[in-house]
């Protein structure tokens, strides 16, 4: 897509204002704010969703089942987690593992490969450098990122073989066995949003292959997350966070937590923040911004941030808010995808609430509004 039509699109944006086999439960490895003071709503549950029912049924009726369930998790909350999903811990902990030895490197290593273009997407993020939220205004975000930006550092990979954009990899001796682990810890997380795109293609009431050649260029960004130690007191300065109230803006996020936990979802009938708690051995699944307009907010893209989970006391005068790890892949369609109404979420009473967008332009509009 050429840069013009890019920006062209990204400009319509703005005016619009954006409105498998069980694995072995190993791990239980987010994305911060203080926990929320709102009370815990006992009326409000992610759905636990045994894939491995979807992964091994037999027949159509079976695989309905299971993406009736997925499809109902994400009008209701717009997340669920997902069990049975076929990834072994083993993988999930290799990957966890050698994105620690990353960020233990020193920032002198880090720094040289520094995320430079939206477009790209790739390389690392310093602690500051990202303000994440809701809002389409360059100059308000630039004010939030100034006053309060998210306190994590990432590093960002997406798919290796593009042509055009080259990820940023660390020397081998550096982080032996990084750059292979992550390429294949890419290529599975790929493969089953493949999987679960096509339960919620039958939740829909469309054909299971609906979506196979509009996700199939592997356009995705694979997320890896580290929040440092931190003095909870600096968490309680206004506006303050790991990582602020924010929608994702693809099809869906697989989320791997750590177990110190933090993750919030924004109850879409009450609006307070409930916490996600790490279940051991699942993954925390949410729908995007784009599966929402492609679904006309059938499927609900929901609001969630990062907050710090209770203090360690450390001493008498200081709390200390525990370091974490978690990683995040970001699952989109393809770049040059056209997202528009799916033909079945519309009609008399329920009319087209967005205007077609490409992935590309959509995605590299956020992410330019983000960054400093």
């Amino acid at each position: 897509m050429s840069r013009s039509l890019v920006a062209r699109n990204v400009n319509i944006l703005r005016s619009q204002r954006m409105s498998f086999l069980r694995p072995q439960r190993l791990w239980t490895h987010g994305l911060a704010t203080l926990a929320s003071e709102a009370p815990v709503d006992s009326s409000f549950r992610i759905p636990v969703i045994d894939f491995s029912k979807y992964l091994h049924a037999t027949s159509l009726a079976e695989k309905r089942r299971t993406a009736d369930e997925v499809v109902n998790g994400f009008k209701e909350v717009g997340f669920i987690y997902l069990d049975g999903h076929g990834i072994p811990a083993s993988k999930v902990n290799q990957a966890f593992a050698k994105s620690a030895d990353f960020f233990r490197l020193p920032s002198e290593v880090k720094d040289k490969l520094a995320w430079e273009d939206p477009r790209s997407n790739r390389g690392y993020v310093k602690i500051g450098r990202e303000r994440v939220t809701q809002s389409d205004d360059p100059q308000e975000i630039a004010s939030l990122r100034a006053q309060a930006p998210d306190y994590k550092e990432s590093m960002e990979i997406g798919r290796d073989w593009d042509k055009t954009w080259k990820n940023q990899w660390p020397q081998e001796s550096d982080v032996p066995g990084y750059k292979q682990t992550m390429l294949d810890f890419f290529q599975t997380c790929h493969e089953l949003h493949t999987i679960v795109m096509r339960s919620i293609a039958l939740g829909l009431d469309l054909d299971e292959m609906f979506f196979e050649d509009k996700i199939h260029e592997q356009y995705h960004n694979l997320r890896l997350l580290s929040y440092p130690s931190i003095k909870t007191s600096r968490l309680q300065l206004d506006g303050q966070a790991r990582a602020g109230a924010h929608s994702d803006y693809g099809t869906l996020t697989l989320l791997f937590q750590d177990s110190v936990g933090g993750l919030e979802v924004q109850n879409p009938h009450t609006k307070q923040f409930q916490p996600a708690h790490p279940l051991p051995g699942t993954i925390v699944v949410n729908a995007g911004d784009l599966l929402a307009r492609w679904s006309n907010d059938v499927l609900r893209s929901t609001l969630h941030r990062v907050v710090a989970p209770a203090a360690l006391k450390t001493g008498d005068l200081e709390g200390m808010t525990p370091a974490r790890q978690s990683i995040a892949f970001f699952c989109n369609p393809n770049g040059g995808a056209e997202i528009s109404c799916l033909p079945n979420c519309h009609g008399p009473g329920n009319e087209k609430k967005y205007s077609p967008v490409t992935t590309e332009a959509y995605i590299v509009g956020r992410l330019s509004a983000t960054y400093s």
